[in-house]
């Protein structure tokens, strides 16, 4: 194998493939990337056995090959040649050793054989269709802080995604949830996506999808079926096993009777909450909120440090209430609201509350609440 490639687009499409590589591997090709030439570049690839992702870059393929090497190794190699430079990739006559060379640099690092790469893309998906890169975006970025980091309820690890009726229209909708606070968002549902199954796709992999998002394409290229899910978003294909598991059927813990309104602006709050909770302990992070008419007072307690209060004036004419809430969740949910206002739709101080974006209705999110 010889290869000569541009070093900003090898550079940009290790950095994609490099970050599924753990640190730390038992099985050594795992710490590998593969190199493969192209009609007309080279296709990296690199897995964790769970995700896979694989891009094609252009570039000048002089002898055709393919190997794979230590992948963070190249990519630190990669990383600190000057820019404008050109690489040269290139397999001794056993594929043993692979030369890197750019300019006066020279470099050889250790192969393993192709043969012995793993390939988890094996399958046929039983739906496809195409999103807008701005609402799967918006879909994970909306729920992703509520996923669960609690590994013996696995299946709460990552976002589920479904399809079903809503407003007389098939919605595509992404929930996750970690047992003390839920977070929905849907969007309309793209043609090909009727009749998927209910899915639930890892944090990694819901991580390493985000990343990708941001890099300009405007649409995204999903294939899935029961146990794997395909994204396909320029030249970058992301594969990802899905999460075996039932997730529970959260539509049983929104509220619908709650009938106690509380509006408020949701920069003043959320910096409120930040400012009292300074003196909370790490564990007991509890915010007390004291609701009468047209006003709301905040109130930590510390053992330690004091007592915090803050008053704001809201929008509420419903009988009194306090009621208490972890602070950084408080911090969490309202870090997600687009709008300038938010609804906290509320019951009595045991009860989950509602909390609705007065930007967003296609968003929604539910709180338990503390005990304070």
């Amino acid at each position: 194998m010889r290869i000569l490639i541009e070093r900003s687009n090898l550079l940009k499409s290790l950095s994609h493939v490099q970050r599924v590589v753990e640190r730390r591997n038992t099985i050594p090709i795992l710490s590998n990337v593969l190199l493969k030439t192209e009609d007309a570049g080279m296709r990296l690839k690199a897995t964790d056995l769970d995700i896979e992702i694989t891009e094609t870059v252009p570039a000048m393929s002089e002898q055709p090959g393919a190997t794979t090497v230590p992948a963070h190794l190249l990519y630190d190699i990669v990383r600190k040649l000057p820019d404008g430079s050109e690489v040269m990739l290139q397999t001794d006559g056993n594929g043993g050793q692979m030369t890197v060379t750019s300019g006066r640099s020279n470099f050889r690092l250790q192969c393993l054989p192709e043969a012995d790469f793993p390939d988890i893309t094996a399958g046929t998906f039983t739906h496809a269709f195409k999103l807008k890169t701005g609402d799967l975006a918006r879909l994970i970025e909306r729920t992703q802080f509520a996923i669960s980091t609690e590994e013996t309820r696995y299946y709460l690890n990552g976002i589920f995604f479904h399809t079903l009726e809503s407003g007389g229209a098939l919605q595509l909708r992404s929930v996750a949830t970690d047992g003390h606070r839920l977070a929905r968002a849907e969007t309309d549902a793209p043609a090909g996506s009727e009749g998927m199954p209910g899915i639930i796709v890892p944090r990694k992999a819901v991580s390493e999808i985000q990343k990708l998002l941001g890099e300009g394409a405007e649409m995204v290229d999903v294939e899935l079926s029961d146990s794997k899910i395909r994204f396909t978003i320029g030249p970058v294909v992301m594969t990802s096993k899905l999460i075996d598991g039932t997730f529970p059927d959260y539509q049983r813990v929104i509220p619908t009777g709650n009938d106690k309104a509380l509006t408020l602006d949701r920069q003043s709050f959320a910096h409120a909450v930040d400012r009292v909770s300074t003196i909370s302990s790490e564990r007991g992070r509890a915010v007390k909120l004291a609701v009468s008419a047209s006003q709301l007072v905040l109130t930590v307690n510390s053992p330690d440090a004091g007592t915090a209060t803050e008053e704001l004036a809201v929008g509420y004419d419903s009988d009194e209430l306090e009621i208490g809430f972890n602070a950084k969740y408080l911090l969490d949910i309202t870090g997600q609201l687009s709008g300038e206002s938010a609804v906290f739709m509320m019951a009595d101080p045991g009860s989950p509350t509602l909390i609705k974006d007065g930007g967003d209705e296609r968003t929604l999110y539910v709180l338990m609440p503390m005990r304070v």
